[in-house]
């Protein structure tokens, strides 16, 4: 049976207003009364009804995390990390993935605005939603514009290109290939692109650009590639692995960089050059500038962009 508060105020010797007033934190209350009913809380594993809190106009501490996906290990660890300093905040996260589906995130974001959640960190891939303009709720976005009201946290995706471009030309790859992935999208990722583009062209080198959307990887790799220039990190260990097939061998017949860096992909591919985008930097910008919004609802927050590393074992 679900405790009630009547059952808390029972067993904790007190009256169901004492029990309410110290869930919501609400008037003077003595150090032995408030551990008296924490203590029958935790005998009871009573949980309190955060919606019911939320639509008394109370905060309701949980935070949304909508993101794409959460097999990209990127993504898996960054809603880790998002919801580890969430909880260091006194703040519970609600993880939805959109699964790249804008249907799924329709859905997502109607329920969580129903259960009246303090604020949502949003990666979505998914364009064009109207809710995004409409929502008043306090909104961070990851990587993506979503509306022009709401502040964007990035990775600097153009350094983050540059430094790819610049690794392969240092180790004098002669046939660059470049992937190329269509997002039509008004988003800091497409920034990553352009820095490669902007450094081969600043040192007068050529490149194909090979459209994932458009070729199957098996039928463009190993041909006549010695460097390639991969979107993230999962796509440059699916490369890698069609010229070992080959019989090629990586960082000597071949060069190839990833992007994303994380902690998985590093501990299992540790000889995979790739472009950090610093986890722990990341979550705490994203958080820092939703509690911003959250306190101020009515200013304009500024988007941030945050420094990448380049990693070679």
């Amino acid at each position: 049976m679900v405790a009630k508060l009547s059952d808390v105020a029972r067993v904790a010797g007190v009256s169901v207003t004492t029990v309410s007033r110290v869930i919501n934190n609400y008037g003077s209350l003595s150090e032995k009364t408030i551990k008296k009913v924490h203590a029958a809380m935790r005998q009871l594993n009573y949980q309190p009804n955060a919606l019911a809190r939320a639509m008394q106009g109370k905060p309701s501490q949980f935070i949304g995390l909508i993101f794409p996906n959460l097999i990209n290990p990127f993504f898996a660890e960054l809603v880790n990390e998002l919801e580890r300093q969430l909880f260091t905040k006194g703040y519970k996260a609600i993880i939805a993935s959109s699964a790249e589906n804008p249907e799924i995130e329709h859905d997502y974001l109607n329920m969580l605005m129903a259960n009246q959640v303090d604020g949502i960190i949003s990666g979505s891939h998914n364009l064009g939603i109207d809710e995004y303009h409409q929502i008043t709720a306090p909104i961070v976005s990851f990587d993506r514009y979503l509306a022009d009201n709401i502040p964007i946290v990035s990775a600097d995706s153009y350094r983050g290109g540059q430094l790819a471009a610049k690794y392969l030309l240092d180790h004098n790859v002669k046939r660059l290939a470049v992937i190329v992935d269509e997002d039509q999208s008004v988003s800091p990722t497409v920034n990553r692109l352009q820095g490669v583009v902007d450094y081969l062209s600043q040192q007068g080198r050529s490149f194909d650009p090979i459209d994932i959307n458009k070729s199957q990887l098996q039928d463009v790799f190993p041909g006549i590639y010695d460097g390639v220039v991969a979107s993230n990190d999962v796509q440059a260990l699916e490369i890698i692995n069609i010229y070992r097939q080959a019989g090629l061998r990586m960082n000597q017949d071949f060069r190839i960089t990833g992007y994303d860096g994380s902690k998985l992909i590093r501990q299992v591919a540790p000889e995979l050059p790739t472009v950090i985008q610093p986890i722990g930097e990341l979550s705490a910008q994203l958080i820092k500038t939703l509690l911003q919004r959250i306190a101020k609802p009515q200013e304009k927050v500024a988007s941030v962009v945050v420094p990448v590393k380049f990693y070679r074992s």
